[in-house]
């Protein structure tokens, strides 16, 4: 694929593709069939690009925020390269060195050594403070014996908190190193987090590439990244991006869609349909005999997990920390970014907060428990765990405050998760499905939107005579891994 964000004009191959849906997955695929010469329509019901990858504004502060901070990863290699394509591959900040904040408020940094992977992060690991000598060899053993499980001689009805159990780690170790990765990057309990994708995380992300756990943090709000740099990237080639256009349904039946029905009372056609829109409104959208297709009907199986995220604004700072994991506690991860947010200032009627003022966000993954407490007991809750480790939190004064909770953040990655997914490729032969909920290989992730959208332009692709490969390779396999894991 062309990676230059410079207006470029392929040779036109072949009739006009519709794609249903603005998020990750849907602008993916726009843009490689754009770079394809494919006439792109993308139809979006909100007024704004980026689905759940999306930002708001906060009227008291003047700000935009991210209805929940997003991250990617050194292994996402296909997100990379969809930024670099649109042209905002430089607005992610590196960060190759995490802290984590022990239960006792001890500080343990993880950074990659000058070692070969997977022993690059292996002296951090023995100084982290939180667990003792015999917990940090218990855990290696078992980070041990699920690298070197293979994906077939998984028990697709197993759970991981099951299989922990099994590999004898502690109730201490499970709480304080199992959950605190795992909850975090798949957003569900470990009851409920499926054994080969807990493997996944590990191996794609701390023990295949010494690249592959660092963590890229946007440094300008998701409406910056995913609004109007692909929506201009799409219109100079030539493709149609249109806000605020709701499809009622697409009608057709196996052999085909015919026409795609807007909410307005348009109709349109097209040889080529794309869905990217979240599992749970899928099955509307389609003709009954394909919505109840055996390889389609299973998507009302695959569930949803929330997220939740607390925006504080305080008087000062509470720690010059641009970033904390921290350890046994209902907060999870707190970041700060008012210095790393310069564009993040809109225009506001009346913006109340004093200039400048600091802000962090404290997310909490799999938050189904906050449903029990009120909003104002869990700012309570937060509040005092963050005064806890930070002296500078119990002087500060809290100016504003806002909780949001994405109740459909992520699809859950629940044990047998992969075999209720479904291919692209739909029953309909000129329908191709997309989504990180589709068989991409990946859990809820940018990531696994950017493939999905990948993968169905390679099937429209292909369906028009072209074979190619859009998907991007991942992070080559380190040699001492393959040995001592046995890959």
């Amino acid at each position: 694929m062309n990676t230059s964000s410079d207006p470029v004009s392929p040779p036109v191959a072949s009739g006009p593709v519709v794609i249903v849906g603005g998020g990750l997955a849907g602008l993916a695929a726009a843009v490689c069939l754009s770079q394809h010469g494919f006439p792109v329509t993308v139809l979006e019901a909100r007024d704004r690009l980026g689905g759940r990858a999306s930002s708001f504004v906060d009227p008291e502060s003047g700000e935009t925020l991210d209805n929940c901070q997003h991250v990617s990863m050194g292994c996402c290699t296909n997100l990379q390269h969809f930024c670099q394509t649109i042209g905002v591959g430089s607005d992610f900040r590196v960060e190759d060195s995490l802290a984590f904040v022990g239960p006792e408020g001890g500080v343990s940094r993880l950074r990659a050594w000058p070692l070969p992977c997977p022993l690059h992060l292996a002296p951090s690991f023995a100084a982290l403070r939180y667990l003792s000598l015999a917990e940090k060899w218990r855990l290696a053993l078992g980070l041990r014996s699920l690298a070197r499980t293979r994906p077939e001689q998984i028990d697709p009805s197993e759970s991981f908190f099951g299989w922990l159990q099994r590999h004898r780690q502690s109730e201490r170790i499970i709480e304080r190193f199992w959950e605190v990765v795992l909850v975090s990057a798949l957003s569900e309990s470990l009851e409920r987090i499926d054994v080969g994708h807990a493997r996944k995380v590990f191996v794609d992300g701390f023990l295949r590439h010494r690249k592959g756990w660092e963590v890229h943090v946007p440094t300008v709000p998701l409406d910056a990244l995913y609004g109007p740099p692909v929506m201009d990237w799409l219109q100079a080639r030539g493709g149609t991006v249109r806000t605020l256009a709701a499809v009622r349904r697409l009608a057709g039946d196996l052999r085909g869609i015919d026409r795609i029905e807007l909410r307005s009372g348009e109709t349109l056609a097209t040889p080529e349909v794309i869905v990217a829109v979240p599992q749970g409104r899928v099955l509307d959208l389609l003709p009954k005999d394909l919505a109840e297709h055996p390889e389609v009907t299973a998507i009302r199986e695959i569930e949803s997990a929330p997220i939740t995220s607390l925006h504080l604004w305080f008087d000062r700072a509470i720690t010059e920390l641009p970033h904390a994991v921290l350890i046994g506690r209902l907060s999870q991860w707190l970041f700060r970014r008012g210095e790393t947010t310069p564009d993040s200032l809109v225009p506001s009627p009346q913006p109340t907060l004093p200039n400048p003022s600091a802000y962090y966000q404290v997310v909490i993954s799999a938050s189904r428990s906050l449903k029990a407490m009120s909003r104002e007991e869990v700012l309570g809750r937060v509040l005092n765990e963050l005064r806890d480790i930070w002296p500078a939190a119990r002087d500060a004064e809290l100016l504003h405050w806002r909780m949001v909770t994405e109740r459909n953040a992520v699809f859950s990655v629940t044990p047998g998760i992969d075999g209720i997914r479904p291919a692209q490729q739909s029953p309909a032969p000129n329908l191709q499905l997309a989504g990180d909920w589709t068989a991409t290989g990946w859990p809820a992730t940018m990531e696994g939107a950017v493939r999905s959208g990948y993968l169905a332009a390679e099937n429209i692709l292909r369906r028009r005579g072209i074979d190619e490969t859009l998907l991007q390779p991942d992070l080559p396999t380190a040699w001492l891994s393959r040995l001592v894991f046995g890959w």
